[in-house]
């Protein structure tokens, strides 16, 4: 009897906590969403004071769109009509995640409704005004209707970057040498205008003439940085495994020492192109393991479906992945909910709605503690003693907004209608090992994930490590993490 009371009372004290925790949650995101409103004519200002100009943001307002023969015509409301064509060679739309533009809040959607107010007795319909601009409003054409965000559009006509393309990086970001170590690289297209780009590659490469083995390729998670696997992974492997195989890890588009241009969207694609070319191309790899930390997984499985006969392994640590329920019209939008519910607690939670929804606020973000990292990297070391691991700090400042921003949206959010398929083409592959590694205690992507995985691709392991996050699941237990590494590389080349 006693112990049925205890349940209920707390039952109901963890109800009370959650009704609390959303009651000021929403209170809380409400100012969040005003803030961000009102910091979005602060950038404006500031960037056209310092920059001569500004660079359109997210909350710019959406155009109709019509497709007919490749080309979109875009009529914005009340505005001149544009020709924008779909098959440009910088993006594409199937790219880019909605989640960038759309992220409906109270200041939004209340912002959208006076204006729809306003605008609905001056203007007439504007995709109908499209249409007969582009002379198909006859109605024997089929032409098929969406919306296209103002900056997307701006980004199809290849704006970004050109008014002051000299001027890299930006007001907001890190000058330092560190971070702009690639455009003084001899490789830099900003020197050599006929050389092509490349991701900076920490590679190891056997010292000894013994026989050669497959190749490792190491790709970090959300700002991070090739630190990740060089400073804990790469000292602790044995003699044999550093004699047999070539190990590169490397710093992704727009993270570390790799470059940040200010023109890409940081799609899918354009970190799957800037791998292939910096490390499968440039050092002619052809048959490699993949290991991979959080929003790595996506890469690496992508990277496993685009060459299905070169991935001997998998190895995947917390990937993140949020099946999609049937019925779910936007797999993108419910997966952003999922990595960011906006709710103050946990932390975790908290931090991540910061990162994904306040285009910015994460600006300001990274304007106080990227730009000045070198004074918080100092004042670390100070208050600490050297006790905390600086690279860790080091990847996670070393980073652009622009690179940030997009990437969190193009790949953990844009991919939740890809990455089920790529599981499944996974899964078609029985040549590929796939084992998987989770934190019990990973407050930033729950260990359901990895199990989720493995549903996918029943032949999976999965590894629940206890006691273990989403950091020291490496970091802390290295030396045991790389004889697991050379066990499933070895199994792997001994079938």
């Amino acid at each position: 009897m006693q112990m049925a009371v205890t349940a209920k009372a707390r039952s109901a004290l963890v109800m009370s906590a959650r009704l609390v925790n959303e009651a000021v949650s929403f209170v809380a995101f409400c100012v969040l969403d005003l803030v961000d409103f009102l910091l979005c004519f602060v950038f404006k200002a500031v960037d056209l004071w310092i920059e001569a100009d500004f660079r359109p943001c997210y909350c710019s307002s959406t155009k109709e769109a019509i497709t007919s023969s490749g080309k979109i015509l875009v009529s914005e409301q009340g505005g001149e009509s544009k020709i924008v064509s779909l098959t440009s060679s910088k993006l594409r739309l199937e790219d880019i995640s909605d989640t960038l533009y759309s992220r409906p809040s109270l200041v939004s959607e209340v912002s959208k409704l006076t204006l729809n107010e306003l605008k609905r007795f001056k203007l007439e319909d504007p995709v109908l005004h499209s249409k007969k601009v582009n002379g198909h409003g006859n109605g024997n054409s089929r032409c098929s209707t969406f919306t296209v965000n103002t900056t997307i559009v701006e980004m199809l006509q290849g704006k970004f970057g050109r008014h002051h393309p000299h001027q890299i990086p930006r007001w907001s970001d890190c000058d330092c040498k560190y971070c702009t170590s690639w455009i003084s690289s001899s490789s830099s297209p900003h020197n050599n205008p006929n050389a092509k780009a490349s991701l900076f590659v920490n590679s190891h490469f056997p010292t000894t003439d013994g026989e050669a083995g497959d190749d490792v390729v190491f790709i970090h998670g959300f700002i991070s940085s090739s630190l990740f696997w060089s400073e804990t992974v790469f000292p602790n492997l044995s003699s044999a495994a550093k004699s047999s195989y070539r190990l590169f890890a490397v710093d992704l588009l727009g993270f570390g020492r790799s470059p940040k241009p200010s023109e890409s969207m940081y799609t899918l694609r354009e970190h799957l192109e800037m791998i292939e070319r910096s490390v499968l191309e440039a050092h002619n790899v052809k048959s490699f393991h993949i290991v991979a930390h959080s929003l790595g997984c996506i890469l690496a499985l992508a990277l496993a479906v685009k060459h299905p006969h070169s991935v001997k392994s998998l190895t995947l640590l917390a990937p993140p992945f949020y099946p999609v329920p049937k019925g779910e019209a936007q797999a993108t939008q419910y997966v952003m909910r999922k990595v960011a519910p906006r709710r103050v607690w946990p932390p975790m939670a908290f931090g991540a709605s910061l990162a994904c929804w306040y285009e910015h606020i994460s600006r300001v973000i990274c304007l106080l503690i990227c730009k000045n990292h070198r004074i918080w990297e100092f004042l670390a070391k100070l208050i600490t003693r050297n006790r905390v691991r600086t690279f860790l700090l080091e990847g996670f400042f070393c980073h652009t907004h622009n690179a940030a921003w997009h990437t969190l949206h193009n790949i953990i959010c844009g991919t939740a209608a890809k990455i089920g398929t790529y599981l499944d083409a996974v899964r078609e592959n029985p040549k590929c090992k796939v084992t998987i590694f989770h934190g019990r205690n990973d407050e930033v992507i729950p260990v359901e994930c990895s199990y989720e995985v493995q549903k996918r691709i029943p032949r999976a392991k999965v590894r629940v490590i206890d006691n273990k996050d989403h950091i020291t699941i490496v970091v802390g237990r290295q030396k045991a993490f790389a004889r697991e590494l050379e066990d499933i590389w070895n199994s792997t080349n001994h079938n």
